[in-house]
C-alpha cells in the first residue's frame, strides 16, 4: 500500500463528527475578529475554509460511491454537522465583509437544513449523546447568519426569518434536552459539551437580532424586551452550563485523544462569542473581559487538540504504510 493510499484509508475512516473542527475553527475566527485580532482571525478563517472544502469533498465522494446506502440509511444526529459548519463559515466570512459569499452560504445552509432536519429529528430517542443538540445548533446557526446579514444589508424580512429560526432552535433544544443522557456529562468523550453550545449559539442569535433591531425597525417595544430578556437568560444558562461541564472535566478527566473533542472546543469558543456579542447588543461592562478570557481558553484548547489530531493522523498513516 502506498503512502497516499494509506492516507486515503485513514481519512475514509474518520467519523462525520470531524465537521465539528470546521465549527470550532470558524467560531474562533469570529471571536478573534470581535476582539481585534484581525490577522489571527483571517488565518483561522482560511483554515476553516480549507477544512470545510475537505468536509464537502468527503461527503460528496461518500454519497457518489455509496448512493443507495446513503439514501436508505437512517440519519444520525451528526448528519446535521455540515449544516452547522456551513453556517459558522458563513458567519466568519460575513465578519470580514464577504457579504455576497456569506449570502450564498446562507442559501446553501438553508437547503441542507431543509433536506436533513426532517430525516434526523424524528429519529431522536432517549439516552442520546450530546450530538442530539445539533438540531438546535444547526437551526440557530441559520438564525445567527441571517441576523448578521440582515443587519449588514438592512433587510427586515431576513431578520424576521432569522427570528423564526431563533425560536425554532429553542424548541429543538428543549426536545434535545429531553432526549439527552445526563450521564454523558461525566462520561462523554467530548460531544457532551454541545449541551452548552446550543445555549451559547442561541444567545449569539438573540444578540445579533437585537443588534439588527438597533439598525432598523423590526418589532415593537414589548417584543424587543422579550428578546433581550431571553438573550440574557440564555447567556446566563450557557455560562452556568460551561462551569458545570468544566467542573465535570476536572472531577473526571478524559485526557485521551478523541475526534469528538472538536465538539468541546466549539461550545467553548461559542460561549466566548456569546459574551462578546451580548456585551455589544445589550451591555455589561464585565462581559467583554469575560469573553476575552473564555476566547483564549478556547484557543488554547484548539491548539492542544490540533497537536493531538496531527499526532494521531501521522500515527494512523504510519500504521497503514508498507513495512
Amino acid at each position: 500500500m502506498s503512502g497516499t493510499s494509506a492516507l486515503r484509508t485513514w481519512w475514509s475512516q474518520r467519523p462525520p463528527a470531524t465537521g465539528a473542527a470546521v465549527m470550532a475553527t470558524g467560531i474562533l475566527s469570529v471571536g478573534l475578529r470581535l476582539t481585534g485580532y484581525q490577522v489571527l482571525s483571517r488565518i483561522a478563517l482560511a483554515l476553516t475554509a480549507a477544512a470545510w472544502l475537505g468536509l464537502v469533498a468527503d461527503v460528496a465522494v461518500r454519497v457518489l460511491r455509496e448512493r443507495e446506502r446513503w439514501v436508505d440509511a437512517a440519519l444520525p444526529p451528526t448528519a446535521l454537522t455540515p449544516v452547522a459548519a456551513t453556517a459558522t463559515l458563513g458567519t466568519a466570512v460575513s465578519a470580514l465583509s464577504g457579504q455576497s459569499l456569506a449570502e450564498a452560504l446562507l442559501a446553501l445552509t438553508a437547503l441542507l437544513w431543509a433536506g436533513l432536519v426532517l430525516g434526523v429529528v424524528p429519529r431522536w430517542t432517549r439516552r442520546m449523546p450530546g450530538t442530539v443538540f445539533l438540531g438546535c445548533v444547526a437551526t440557530e446557526g441559520i438564525a445567527v447568519l441571517g441576523a448578521v446579514l440582515a443587519a449588514a444589508a438592512g433587510v427586515a424580512w431576513l431578520a424576521h426569518t432569522a427570528l423564526v429560526f431563533f425560536w425554532l432552535g429553542l424548541v429543538f433544544y428543549l426536545v434535545g434536552l429531553r432526549c439527552f443522557d445526563l450521564r454523558q456529562v461525566a462520561t462523554g468523550a467530548g460531544d457532551h459539551w454541545i449541551v452548552g453550545g446550543g445555549l451559547a449559539i442561541s444567545a449569539v442569535a438573540g444578540a445579533r437580532l437585537v443588534i439588527a433591531s438597533h439598525r432598523m425597525y423590526l418589532w415593537n417595544n414589548d417584543d424587543s424586551a422579550a428578546l433581550r430578556g431571553m438573550t440574557i437568560a440564555l447567556l446566563a444558562l450557557a455560562l452556568l452550563c460551561y462551569c458545570v461541564l468544566a467542573a465535570a472535566e476536572v472531577i473526571r478527566p478524559r485526557l485521551g485523544h478523541d475526534v469528538r473533542r472538536w465538539a468541546t472546543v466549539f461550545p467553548m469558543g461559542m460561549t466566548a462569542v456569546a459574551a462578546l456579542s451580548v456585551a455589544t447588543a445589550i451591555g455589561g461592562s464585565w462581559l467583554p473581559d469575560l469573553g476575552r478570557v473564555l476566547l483564549w481558553i478556547a484557543v488554547a484548547a484548539w491548539c492542544a487538540l490540533l497537536v493531538a489530531a496531527v499526532s494521531s493522523a501521522l500515527g494512523g498513516v504510519r500504521s497503514r504504510a508498507p513495512r
